[in-house]
């Protein structure tokens, strides 16, 4: 199910959150409310973790993971990277990068199985995505932008792109990423996707101003309307690209 929320009156949820199969960051400093409603839905599977990175609330846009592991940028304290390390499951890899684009939720977007990657990411980096996360890295491109991390939001179930990308486009990420994508939009027409909303299997959460038939697209693309955490994934790959593209 997708659930609209606003951090602070700012709808850019996925600017303040990160959300995976394993655990579920979010910044320091909201209100009470944002905290619950994160805690409600996920509390009872995975850890709900408060943090900053490099003493910033931005953290959705700094850090990628997934269930298998967590890469942060090097602006990261030593503070910071024990609090996640403590509070993340013990078989999620906590890693600090040494990478020049250091928002690397903006650079990399990622499942549980396939990252994209901004084109100029240094090869160090491209191994150490592949490595720490365990997934299969394609430098590429969504609808000629380059910061793949902030115009896509795919989880292993389904994906949301930039409004613009092309049929050949989606077909070419569907077929890379092994998962149904659509072309579409969040909080009332925003093309920055992985901005406005932060994903896994079997939820989400969006800015509050996103409209019901975004959500309604949301949750189809996701399968959030039949997805619990214990289902997931069973039918993920038969369906694939027929019946969307």
């Amino acid at each position: 199910m997708a659930t609209r929320i606003q951090f602070e009156n700012n709808c850019e949820v996925g600017v303040f959150s990160k959300l995976t199969n394993a655990y579920c960051l979010v910044a320091i400093g909201g209100s009470e409310n944002f905290y619950s409603t994160f805690e409600s839905e996920l509390a009872d599977v995975i850890p709900v973790v408060k943090t900053s990175i490099g003493g910033t609330r931005i953290i959705g846009r700094l850090c990628v993971g997934n269930k298998n592991g967590l890469l942060l940028p090097h602006t990261t304290t030593d503070q910071e990277l024990q609090h996640l390390r403590n509070c993340i499951p013990d078989q999620v890899v906590v890693q600090r990068i040494d990478e020049r684009l250091s928002a690397l939720g903006n650079c990399i977007s990622c499942n549980d199985h396939v990252a994209l990657t901004h084109p100029d990411l240094d090869k160090a980096t491209e191994e150490l995505i592949a490595d720490v996360l365990g997934v299969e890295v394609f430098r590429q491109t969504i609808a000629g932008n380059i910061l793949v991390g902030s115009y896509c939001a795919f989880s292993n179930r389904g994906g949301l792109v930039h409004p613009h990308t092309s049929i050949e486009d989606l077909d070419e990420l569907s077929t890379l990423l092994q998962v149904p994508l659509v072309a579409g939009t969040v909080n009332r027409g925003s093309e920055v996707i992985a901005a406005g909303m932060t994903v896994n299997d079997w939820t989400a959460f969006c800015g509050s101003d996103t409209t019901a038939t975004e959500l309604s697209v949301i949750e189809s693309v996701f399968k959030l309307r039949e997805g619990q955490p214990t289902a997931i994934v069973d039918d993920m790959r038969k369906s694939l690209i027929d019946s969307y593209v």
